[in-house]
């Protein structure tokens, strides 16, 4: 038998039901994994004891014939979802010691179907990154490595949902995306990530970054492990006002790479002058698979992308500093209370100690457009411009079916080389908010690897609610791209 680690979602799921192996000893496995793996940094609590009660489930239901669609299953729940009786963070100081007596509805979901946690997954503070850097419990490593050997980044912010995967200390995560925190870290580490139509996940127990942004999804090594993942994390939540009221599709079930009647459209406005040779070719390469796999691919325009990224982050600033006015060390986590001070000066000084600086200059950014000289002109404007830019994907989904797009404009680069730059930071967003400004499902898979030995990725963006379309496709281009390299051990 191969090492328990390597194997995927399916395989373990269908493993267990087949008694090839028990539950317990894919628990202890993984729960060894992650002991191991502690240089990446990926987990700020680890949980052995939970993976293996929900392994012990398991393998008393197999006996008496009662398995569930996840019996088995370990997995990391990145640390935005809140989890009852286990610390939530953020990757925050401001919550640290916060110990949810409730469960977020995903979480719920997912271990009402029979998985286990591992532990909660490290990422950037309030998910505000695209490095894993900004998270008050230190960096997360990517497994990966270049020929420099320098320490390189994991994408964020679900970098450490993306850097366990790749390094197999677990074989699915929770991640979430606001504007491509779940498929911009997939592709800098070699796996995949969907992040479906907005609402399809419930947010309630999910902390907050933007609203009407922010949408749960799936990480693994595979496009069949995340429709498995997707599946029993999905559906209608009464607590959720956003939340759609639809049934789940069955997503593996419908798994299809015959794409014969389907059109593909590839966005012109996403081959900028200076975009790097190797993902141009890499897309190229893609379209050329795409066709293999029987779609008919024409070039569609999207021309408000341009304004994508100032309009996301004009419209997510303003939504956290709603959404983060709420932590002012009366109620929960941190609180700050020098001698003699009165409630203002608690709360300056909770929030001066509890928030990082990337965390502050999105609070700021946030405040400034929605005060009240500036409202209009700012937030007013970006709203406008959001509608513009979907209904530049409506226009498009009138002539073809899927998107097909680079997932991000390079490979992962080293930690520390962008953190004092943000705007070249918040570039790293730039082909995957668009489709979060519209709600849409969208979708990472590895396409291969760089000249320098890292991987790459390709995007697939569908229509509202066709998460089935993207997967097929995505699940084309996985088995043309025939990606199975993983990093070399080092950690």
């Amino acid at each position: 038998m191969s090492n328990l680690t390597d194997l995927t979602v399916a395989e373990i799921r269908d493993g267990v039901a087949a008694g090839t192996f028990s539950a317990r000893e894919v628990a202890s496995a993984f729960n060894t994994a992650v002991e191991s793996g502690r240089a990446l940094n990926a987990y700020i609590v680890e949980t052995p004891e939970l993976a293996l009660k929900a392994a012990d489930a398991a393998d008393a239901a197999r006996t008496s014939g009662e398995l569930k669609p996840l019996s088995g299953l370990p997995i990391g729940m990145k640390d935005l979802f809140c989890t009852e009786g286990v610390q939530t963070t953020a990757a925050s100081h401001i919550l640290e010691g916060f110990v949810p007596s409730y469960e977020s509805t995903v979480s719920a979901k997912l271990w009402a179907a029979g998985a286990g946690m591992l532990g909660k997954l490290n990422l950037d503070q309030f998910a505000m990154g695209s490095s894993n850097e900004t998270s008050a419990f230190g960096k997360v490593i990517s497994p990966w490595r270049d020929a420099s050997g320098k320490d390189l980044a994991p994408g964020g912010s679900s970098g450490g949902s993306s850097s366990a995967i790749s390094a197999r200390l677990c074989p699915a995560a929770t991640g979430t995306d606001t504007g491509g925190s779940i498929r911009q870290p997939a592709a800098f580490t070699g796996i995949s990530g969907i992040k479906p139509t907005y609402g399809r996940c419930s947010r309630w127990g999910i902390v907050a970054f933007a609203s009407s942004l922010d949408q749960a999804g799936a990480m693994a090594r595979t496009v069949k492990d995340n429709a498995i993942l997707l599946e029993a994390m999905a559906g209608f939540d009464a607590k959720d006002a956003t939340s759609l009221d639809l049934p789940v599709p069955q997503w593996e079930a419908n798994l299809s790479s015959d794409l014969r009647g389907k059109k593909v459209g590839i966005p012109k406005e996403y081959r900028p002058d200076g975009l790097n040779a190797e993902i141009a070719a890499l897309w190229d390469q893609g379209i050329a698979w795409l066709k293999d796999a029987g779609a008919e691919v024409l070039e569609v325009s999207l021309p408000h992308t341009q304004y994508a990224l100032p309009t996301y982050y004009i419209i997510a600033p303003a939504e956290a500093s709603s959404n983060l006015a709420r932590y002012d060390g009366v109620r929960y986590g941190q609180r700050v209370l020098p001698d003699g001070a009165g409630l203002q000066d608690m709360y300056a000084a909770t929030r001066a100690a509890g928030f990082g600086d990337e965390v502050k200059r999105r609070i700021m950014i946030g405040t400034y457009v929605l005060s009240a000289g500036f409202y209009d002109a700012y937030y007013t404007q970006a709203c406008k411009v959001r509608a513009l830019i979907s209904r530049d994907f409506d226009l498009a989904f009138e002539k073809c079916d899927l998107l097909l797009t680079p997932t991000a404009p390079s490979a992962a680069f080293p930690l520390g080389e962008k953190q004092d730059d943000p705007l070249a930071m918040y570039l790293n967003d730039v082909f995957t908010v668009p489709a979060s400004l519209a709600g849409l499902p969208a979708m990472a898979v590895p396409g291969g690897l760089n000249s320098a030995g890292l991987p790459i990725g390709l995007q697939i963006i569908g229509k509202a609610l066709d998460e089935q379309g993207v997967l097929n496709a995505s699940l084309a281009l996985e088995e043309r791209a025939g990606f199975t390299a993983r990093p070399e051990k080092w950690w």
